[in-house]
């Protein structure tokens, strides 16, 4: 898995599925720490205090090198570890893929081909909420319908492409300032920030860290050689897919 990108939920998501009566609400949450995907589980726990389980699983991080689950009364390993298993087996898509007509698969459902870099799911939460309907699943059925639950979730859910991102301060001058931020954005290139000061405006741009010199080249063409252009780190950058 590549450590420089990975996808990760645009919002909360929500989907019921109903298996021999028993209601199984997937629930989805974007998450960036265990203190976060505790406070979530702890809403749900008070949300839905009459259900009879609420197992849950996330994992975190570029490396995905932090993971939890919780079986919530279910039979070990029949709720939690199946969940996170649906999550880390999430296969991403094309960048730039489009969504497919209503009926159609979702887009984020394709497969990567088996050993690519294709970036994978982190910085998540998922919580099935059960409502026993009588009937008992057993074991494989009760693994099932868990990972499925999250599987289901997952295929409604829209996802963001998280990219590590060089950044660059450009400092324009007063003059023609806003023509060149004008040109820049015409161009495409991914401004983070403005700020205007006494001598002109300093913008901050993101860039691939493979696009950095062409980016760098590309603000001095569009601005004839009066941007000043100088490293500013790198940010963690959301792109819509």
């Amino acid at each position: 898995m590549s450590t420089d990108s990975y996808l990760t939920l645009a919002g909360p998501v929500r989907h019921e599925v109903e298996i021999k009566r028993s209601r199984f609400i997937g629930c989805l949450f974007p998450v960036t720490s265990i203190e976060q995907a505790r406070d979530h589980i702890a809403e749900l726990r008070h949300e839905f205090h009459d259900a009879r389980h609420r197992p849950s699983a996330f994992v975190l991080g570029a490396a995905r090198s932090t993971a939890r689950t919780s079986d919530d009364g279910e039979p070990a390993g029949t709720a939690g570890a199946p969940m996170l298993q649906a999550l880390l087996g999430h296969q991403a898509p094309a960048v730039g893929q489009q969504t497919p007509p209503p009926g159609r698969q979702p887009a984020h459902k394709s497969a990567a081909p088996a050993g690519t870099n294709a970036p994978q799911l982190s910085d998540i939460l998922a919580v099935v909420v059960r409502y026993f309907g009588g009937i008992k699943l057993g074991a494989g059925g009760l693994t099932r319908a868990y990972g499925g639950t999250v599987t289901a979730t997952l295929d409604t859910a829209p996802l963001l492409l998280r990219r590590r991102m060089q950044l660059l301060g450009v400092h324009l001058p007063l003059a023609n300032a806003g023509t060149i931020e004008a040109a820049l954005r015409t161009a495409g290139l991914t401004i983070t920030s403005s700020t205007w000061t006494g001598t002109g405006e300093m913008l901050t741009i993101a860039a691939n860290p493979t696009d950095s010199d062409s980016i760098h080249e590309q603000i001095i063409a569009l601005s004839a050689g009066t941007a000043a252009i100088e490293p500013a780190g790198e940010q963690w950058i959301d792109q819509a897919i």
